[in-house]
C-alpha cells in the first residue's frame, strides 16, 4: 500500500481562511500522490509536497511566514528516511523559499544532521540552490502583523501557539511502493520571535521522526513544548513499545503535550501498514490524506 498525509498547521483557522487551507493542503496532497502512484520514491513525494505548502502564502512556511522580531523571516525545515534514518535539517535560514528541499540536500549531500544560519545558507550555495530577497517571502498580512505586535509591551512565544493564535507550519508523511517511511517538517516558527530562535520542526523527534518498522510523524504547535515531550518520538515509542495503533498514540502524545508543558498543538501520524491518524487539541487542523485503499482523498480543516 501507498500513503500520503499532509497538514498545514493546527490552530483556531478562521472561517473565512477556511478554503484557502482547504485548497492549498489538497493541491500540495495531489502533487505527491501523483508521484507515489506513479512509483516515484518517497523523499521526493514528501520534499514536493511541502514545496507546494512553502510556496503557498496560506502557510507558515516559505512565502508567508511569520516575521521575527527584527522584522525578518527565518526558517526552518526537516525531512527523514524511516528506512535509513538519515535525516537533515534547517534553522534560522534566511533569503531561501523552499527549506525543505535545504533540509534534503542536507541529508543526501553532508555528514550532518542540522545546519543553521550563515553556515547553511553557505552550504546552500555551494550546491547550487538560489537565494531569494526577503520580499519574495514577506507578504502584507504578516508585515502588518509584525507592526501591530511591536506596540505590545510583552508578546510571549506561547501567546502565539494559543488556541485562538496562528500556526500554520506545514508537513508531511508518504508510505512508497518500497515500504520506505519519510517525514518532513517546515515553518516559519513564531510571530516576533526572537532572532535566531529554534523550535521543534527542525529538531529530529521533536517535530518530525520517521522509522519504516513503526511510523512517521510530524507535529504542528507551540514548538517549545512540542520539544520539551520530544512530541514525535514520544508517540513513535509509544507505537513501539505498547503496539499501540497510530489513533491511540497519537491521542497519547497530545495529551501529553497538554498535561506536561501545557502545550497546545496537532500530529499526523502514519503507521508502517500506511494507516493515516490525527489528533490535536486546538479549535481546528488543516490536514489531508490519501491511501491505495481510498477511493478519493479526505480533506478536513
Amino acid at each position: 500500500m501507498i500513503s500520503l498525509v499532509v497538514h498545514g498547521g493546527a490552530w483556531n483557522i478562521p472561517d473565512d481562511m477556511v478554503q484557502a487551507h482547504r485548497a492549498g493542503i489538497a493541491k500540495a496532497l495531489e502533487i505527491g500522490w501523483k508521484l507515489l502512484s506513479n512509483g516515484g520514491n518517497g523523499v521526493e513525494a514528501v520534499e514536493q509536497t511541502i514545496r507546494s505548502m512553502e510556496d503557498d502564502p496560506t502557510f507558515d512556511a516559505g512565502r508567508g511566514s511569520f516575521v521575527n522580531a527584527l522584522g525578518e523571516i527565518e526558517l526552518d525545515a526537516s525531512i527523514m528516511n524511516g528506512s535509513s534514518l538519515r535525516c537533515g535539517a534547517v534553522a534560522s535560514v534566511q533569503n531561501i523559499q523552499n527549506p525543505i528541499s535545504l533540509a534534503r540536500l542536507v541529508m543526501e549531500k553532508s555528514e550532518h544532521v542540522l545546519l543553521t544560519g550563515m553556515g547553511v545558507v553557505r552550504f546552500a550555495k555551494e550546491n547550487g540552490m538560489m537565494q531569494c530577497s526577503k520580499d519574495e517571502l514577506l507578504v502584507g498580512r504578516e508585515l502588518e502583523r509584525w507592526k501591530s505586535l511591536q506596540s505590545k509591551t510583552r508578546f510571549s512565544t506561547k501567546d502565539a501557539f494559543k488556541a485562538d493564535r496562528p500556526s500554520d507550519t506545514v508537513g508531511a508523511i508518504a508510505l512508497d511502493t518500497a515500504g520506505n517511511i519519510v517525514v518532513g517538517t517546515s515553518t516559519g516558527g513564531t510571530p516576533n520571535k526572537y532572532p535566531g530562535r529554534v523550535g521543534d520542526s527542525p529538531l529530529i523527534g521533536c517535530g518530525t521522526y520517521a522509522d519504516s518498522n513503526i511510523g512517521g510523524v510530524s507535529c504542528t504547535g507551540w514548538g517549545e513544548a512540542i520539544i520539551k515531550v520530544v512530541l514525535a518520538k514520544t508517540i513513535i515509542d509509544y507505537m513501539d513499545m505498547n503496539g499501540a495503533d497510530g489513533d491511540t498514540a497519537a491521542k497519547y502524545g497530545i495529551d501529553r503535550l497538554a498535561k506536561k508543558a501545557d502545550g497546545y498543538g496537532g500530529v499526523i501520524v502514519l503507521d508502517k501498514h500506511g494507516k493515516p491518524s490525527v489528533c490535536f487539541n486546538t479549535p481546528r487542523m488543516a490536514r489531508a490524506y490519501r491511501t491505495s485503499e481510498m477511493n478519493s482523498t479526505v480533506i478536513e480543516v
